[in-house]
């Protein structure tokens, strides 16, 4: 027995999710979420782990709510967000940041709002110490009496004056984030650095200097039609002087990290994407004296998600997707290429570099191993070595392999992971579910606890996790070959990777399945409409009819680019309803604003009305629709993700194994 074999015991695994590092690099905190006792939600707390990975990891927090966000400050004090009532607030206390004193003692609240705090960032070598917040009112000192008057008179009216007003799962406004400063000291004060940001801070992201006098963030602005998109500006931690650094009308840029020197800030520049041309990511440098940018490793044909400097401040350590992997890169400034760092099939995050530039500490996780910190020499060798975390890793019920093959129209060479249950042999051949991913610019490439194969591997299924055209990870011109073509090379290297599963001897080809989330939940969709191989489909959160969806979903703007009234009745899984003869389950939460509620419900609607096996006259139907009144785009509550595996296990034993099992008591 394996901890995917029950449901409960699978959810009450303790997940790694994110790491710290002191400034003298002796320390090293990983935060870990936990099933709380009512098994309706995670609580997170914080541990210190060994970073010789000898000792056993040492729980630092105790909160009721939980503690994140975790961040050293140049003193060593470890900093920290928590929700802990003070007596005044009770159960509705917001987080506030807390600070852990390196001497030891109890934690002492450091900053508290009635809107709570976002996220925190520490100067490595100065007294500084920044924060996002929500904010009601021009500046945070209108906040509060903003917040009481709407509290009292129960006003939830937000007026808009630009676009978006949603995203992903919760309504815009009419408090924005704001970037707050203060000194590291006792009963420091709130500096707004932002005073009247609009939307400009939505999802930044951001780097504070070493010395603690700027921050260089994101900033989004508005654009024609609707649209939005991010700069780089640099703001001044004493007097707020914002000035911006680089600003692309054609492009957007993120991920700014700053050279521990304070000359130069690394950072990602997306370019905007056209109805022929997918965006591309390339790795940039802004000199901070010179004004200049220029572009890293021009000769990588690869997208990076995440950079951090070197103590030296003269190379740079990149990750990336590459081949269902994210590995770790060294970049000099003047290579051509990247090096790679780390070369095992697994992916990379988190990353903190040691100050003498000796190592690099990191979550490591792969798709047979959730994340967990390791170390890794920063030599030729790139030696990793796993830390002491809190919790073992799961012992998994089969084994993970690779399958290759090329796609028929144009040679493309293919890949895919496929796990395969332990009993799966040729005298036991196992049922096959492609389960495809979402996005569709990402790829298979690292644990999930949400998506995870392996509890339906525990059930007898091989699963297959393909990379169509589209994934990121092998290169531009893949992703090119599906741009604006999602029913075409997309589809057709599904079919191809599912037609080189089933010649293995372990896979029955008589029994399979096709399931995916959200863009993997528009393939599921197209597939349903264009063969009826498959003997069930599962399609969650997914994209029906592309004309309904591109003007409804929270970032319509970004979809436009690619979504021309004419490639969306190229691509459209709702035109071929009628040719759709495979029973489906359609999931969907009601607080999905990414592919919005209305997908679902009339995907719903025109299964029983128009598909090829439409409702009986009595109303009864093969097909099932799974709905999640309060959950959003992933469902995530775990209370409702058992449910979710538990109604798809029984969709998936009814249609391909032919063996019918009772659902849920709690469904009714």
């Amino acid at each position: 027995m394996t901890a995917f074999d029950d449901l409960d015991d699978y959810l009450a695994l303790p997940r790694v999710t994110a790491l710290a590092l002191s400034p003298d690099g002796t320390r090293v905190v990983i935060a870990q979420s936990t099933l709380d006792e009512e098994g309706t939600g995670y609580v997170g707390a914080l541990w210190e782990v060994d970073p010789q990975g000898h000792a056993p990891a040492r729980r630092l927090t105790w909160g009721a709510k939980g503690e994140s966000n975790p961040v050293f400050t140049a003193a060593g004090d470890l900093l920290f967000t928590a929700a802990r009532a003070d007596g005044t607030d009770g159960d509705d206390a917001p987080a506030a940041l807390w600070r852990l004193p390196a001497a030891g003692g109890e934690a002492q609240r450091v900053v508290s709002r009635k809107g709570g705090v976002r996220g925190v960032w520490a100067a490595e070598a100065a007294d500084r110490i920044v924060v996002t917040a929500d904010v009601l009112g021009r500046t945070d000192g209108d906040d509060e009496r903003i917040r009481d008057a709407r509290k009292k008179r129960k006003v939830s009216a937000v007026l808009h004056t630009g676009y978006p007003v949603r995203h992903w799962d919760h309504d815009l406004g009419p408090a924005e984030p704001h970037l707050l400063a203060l000194a590291d000291g006792p009963h420091a004060p709130l500096s707004d650095l932002t005073p009247g940001p609009g939307g400009a801070l939505r999802e930044a992201s951001l780097d504070l200097a070493a010395d603690g006098s700027f921050v260089v963030t994101t900033w989004s602005v508005p654009g024609p039609l609707a649209s939005r998109r991010t700069t780089l500006v640099r703001i001044d931690t004493d007097t707020g002087l914002r000035t911006v650094l680089v600003d692309d009308e054609a492009a957007d840029v993120f991920a700014p990290a700053i050279a521990p020197d304070g000359t130069r800030v690394a950072f990602l520049h997306e370019t905007h994407s056209d109805p022929e041309t997918a965006p591309r990511i390339t790795l940039r440098l802004f000199d901070l004296r010179s004004g200049e940018t220029t572009q890293l490793v021009p000769g990588w044909d690869r997208w990076p998600t995440s950079v951090v400097w070197r103590p030296d401040s003269g190379a740079l350590l990149v990750t990336a997707d590459e081949h269902g992997r994210a590995p770790i890169f060294q970049v000099a400034l003047w290579a051509d290429v990247p090096t790679p760092l780390t070369t095992d099939a697994a992916a990379y995050t988190d990353l903190r570099v040691a100050p003498d530039g000796t190592c690099v500490y990191a979550l490591r996780a792969a798709y047979d191993t959730p994340p967990h910190p390791v170390r890794i020499a920063l030599d030729a060798a790139g030696t990793v070595t796993a830390l002491r975390a809190p919790a073992e890793q799961p012992e998994l019920p089969g084994r993970l392999t690779e399958i290759t093959t090329t796609a028929a129209a144009d040679g493309t060479p293919l890949r895919a992971w496929l796990a395969l249950p332990a009993t799966a042999d040729p005298d036991a051949p196992a049922p096959l579910l492609l389960w495809i991913h979402g996005g569709p610019l990402g790829s298979w490439n690292t644990w999930s606890w949400r998506w995870n194969p392996w509890l339906l591997v525990a059930r007898g299924y091989a699963v297959l996790l393909p990379d169509p055209a589209l994934s990121s990870g092998y290169g531009q011109d893949f992703v090119q070959r599906g741009w604006g073509r999602w029913g075409k090379e997309p589809y057709t290297d599904l079919m191809a990777l599912t037609d080189a599963a089933i010649e293995l001897p372990e896979i029955d080809a008589e029994r399979t399945a096709a399931m995916g989330g959200s863009f993997g939940g528009y393939m599921a969709n197209w597939i349903a409409g264009h063969t009826d191989r498959f003997h069930a489909i599962v399609t969650h959160a997914s994209l029906w009819a592309l004309d309904q969806f591109g003007p409804t979903t929270d970032s319509a703007w970004y979809w436009a680019r690619e979504m021309t009234p004419e490639m969306a009745v190229e691509n459209s899984p709702h035109l071929y309803v009628a040719d759709i003869v495979t029973p489906m389950l359609v999931i969907h939460g009601d607080k999905d604003y990414r592919v919005p509620i209305g997908e679902g419900l009339r995907l719903w609607y025109e299964l029983l009305s128009e598909s090829g096996v439409p409702a009986a006259a009595d109303g009864s139907t093969v097909h099932r629709f799974l709905y999640f009144p309060d959950e959003n785009h992933w469902v995530l509550s775990p209370q409702h993700a058992k449910i979710w595996y538990e109604v798809v296990e029984a969709f998936l034993s009814e249609h391909v194994l032919a063996r019918p099992r009772e659902l849920p008591e709690v469904l009714g």
